[in-house]
């Protein structure tokens, strides 16, 4: 008897936060359509945050009972991602940890929108105490890395609402009328997609009138080339992947967080189906059995397209397709390196794994895994209905395909442009841009944004594409052209990039969270130590277990090398 009192006793005192009944139900309430996995930890994260603007200790605790994992999981997952705020019940009184009030308005500070006066916007909003209607709460000014809309710069995101071109008076006026849900854009929806011919080709492939070998080796032929940035030609990942048992998933990432980069929301916003229709040829072509759509959390209208499309691309093929997850990011740039991104899709903090095992083997939930960026995905359909020869006869200097270059930055007409493969940024800028702004004279560049480097306008001439840029130390990555003038610094663009890159860093390897810390204050001398910036870039490069920290370096060895006069 003495035993079982001692017992209770011992469990009445348990150490940590206990669960409240209250904040279950309230946790149990939001899930009730969620199944109860741990893969799901994210999205049941994004439910909690999207209904109160914030994540309290006790929602943190009730969620880990309802999902049946560790406080501590919950807790450090939720903190490694930007876009949740975690608030424990201590802080509440406190001026700095408060909840946030519930209009958030975030001013992105990368390269092209601080080109455009980002500063000078954020600063005004907050000189503005701008306050939530009814309630009258101060709103609160974000400063944060980009979203994804580069060519409207400067913008602002009100709520989940985006502004583009914003002004502190739109951004005012957007806040009074609680405009914080974003526009859908105008589409071409599942119906119209049909009705020009659309997943003609995938019923194609289901009804065996086209075999796996035919489509792949369209694909070789193409030489279509993995369009986020590593190149790898799409045709041999295929071959690859299939040749691993089964069974096999497909992860489609569009989590485009490069600053610099919005082609895929420009092809998700305009175009969805395209690539959903590429995504399920790739399936079928690899005997995949479950497709994982990944997208950034910033795209909240490709969000509810995705969403609003897959319904009824299921309710017309039923039985006929895999079955199609998605999932949202939640506000890492790092989720955007493959197996960081597949960690996020596991309900997991967005850490980068060490390889190998490579993904192609050991990739989501263990299984062999085919990952691809969206643009990618958008072009299958093209090639194989119309043959390898379209995409392969467009390029300049001998190379082959197109590429959708983001253009941003001193250009009269930025966006996404559809170019041969080896054009030059002078061709880019004249022929599609319709040269540089008024008053603004070619000075330099970014071929693949912030991660790959900075040219000078001498060497405006170099052909844009995948293996012609690394002689100069550079890459052409996801082909982010942010194009500046002679009224910018070269140095200052370097350093907002290495800004960007300490921020993202996700922590786990020393040269890379340290590295980027410490090239900060190096940058913002008037005269840069360019011995020691280059001991640290080797040590960045060398050591850093991902291709975060490897090319963090570029853009300050690029104005050590191009722009001395500024150093």
């Amino acid at each position: 008897m003495n035993s079982i009192v001692k017992k209770q006793n011992k469990q009445s005192k348990r150490k940590g936060r206990q669960l409240d009944p209250s904040a279950l139900a309230e946790v149990q309430k939001l899930l009730e359509d969620l199944p109860r996995r741990k893969e799901l930890l994210i999205e049941a994260l994004h439910l909690i945050q999207d209904r109160y603007h914030y994540l309290s200790a006790k929602h943190l605790v009730a969620l880990a009972h309802e999902l049946k994992l560790s406080s501590a999981e919950v807790y450090e997952v939720a903190t490694f991602y930007h876009h949740f705020d975690v608030i424990k019940e201590s802080d509440l009184n406190g001026p700095d940890k408060a909840p946030p009030p519930p209009i958030t308005v975030r001013v992105c500070d990368s390269v092209t929108c601080e080109m455009s006066g980002a500063k000078e916007l954020s600063d005004a909003l907050k000189k503005a105490s701008l306050t939530v209607p009814d309630s009258g709460e101060p709103v609160r000014i974000q400063s944060v890395p980009c979203v994804g809309r580069c060519q409207h710069a400067p913008v602002a995101v009100v709520g989940k609402n985006p502004v583009d071109y914003a002004s502190a008076e739109i951004v005012r006026q957007k806040v009074e009328e609680k405009a914080v849900i974003p526009e859908i854009p105008q589409y071409t929806g599942f119906d119209e997609y049909r009705a020009s011919g659309g997943y003609k080709l995938f019923q194609e492939c289901i009804t065996a009138k086209k075999t796996p070998e035919e489509v792949i080796n369209e694909l070789k032929n193409s030489g279509l080339r993995g369009l986020g940035g590593a190149g790898f030609p799409a045709g041999t990942k295929w071959e690859i992947v299939k040749k691993f048992p089964a069974p096999r998933l497909l992860a489609v990432n569009i989590d485009e967080g490069e600053p610099g980069t919005f082609k895929d929301r420009y092809f998700l916003e305009t175009d969805p189906h395209r690539f959903l229709e590429g995504s399920l040829i790739a399936a079928w072509a690899v005997g995949i059995e479950e497709i994982y759509l990944y997208l950034r959390d910033e795209y909240a209208a490709g969000h509810e397209i995705l969403r609003s499309e897959i319904q009824k691309m299921e309710g017309f093929f039923k039985d006929q397709l895999c079955r199609i997850h998605l999932r949202r990011g939640a506000g890492a740039y790092i989720c955007g390196e493959e197996s960081a991104m597949i960690e996020s899709i596991e309900g997991k903090r967005g850490i980068p794994r060490l390889r190998p095992p490579y993904v192609a083997e050991v990739g989501l939930f263990g299984r062999p895994t085919l990952e691809h960026n969206m643009e990618t995905l958008h072009w299958v359909r093209d090639i194989v209905e119309k043959g390898a020869e379209s995409f392969s006869e467009h390029g300049r200097r001998g190379r082959k395909g197109l590429r959708a270059f983001s253009v941003s930055g001193r250009v009269n007409k930025p966006g996404v442009h559809l170019a041969p493969a080896g054009i030059s940024i002078r061709e880019l800028i004249d022929e599609y841009c319709d040269g540089m702004q008024p008053g603004h004279k070619f000075y330099g560049y970014f071929p693949g944004g912030a991660s790959g480097g900075i040219l000078p306008a001498s060497l405006g001439d170099a052909p844009l594409d995948f293996d012609t840029l690394q002689e100069y130390g550079c890459f052409i990555g996801s082909a982010a052209v942010i194009v500046f003038s002679e009224k910018d610094a070269a140095r200052d663009l370097a350093l907002n990039a290495m800004r960007f890159f300490e921020h993202e860093s996700c922590g786990q390897c020393t040269p890379c969270r340290s590295g980027t810390s410490k090239a900060i204050p190096l940058m913002k001398k008037d005269k840069w130590d360019k011995t020691l910036l280059e001991e640290l870039s080797l040590t960045m490069e060398d050591a850093s277990i991902c291709g975060l920290g490897q090319a963090a370096p570029n853009p300050l060895r690029s104005v050590i090398k191009y722009f001395p006069q500024e150093v």
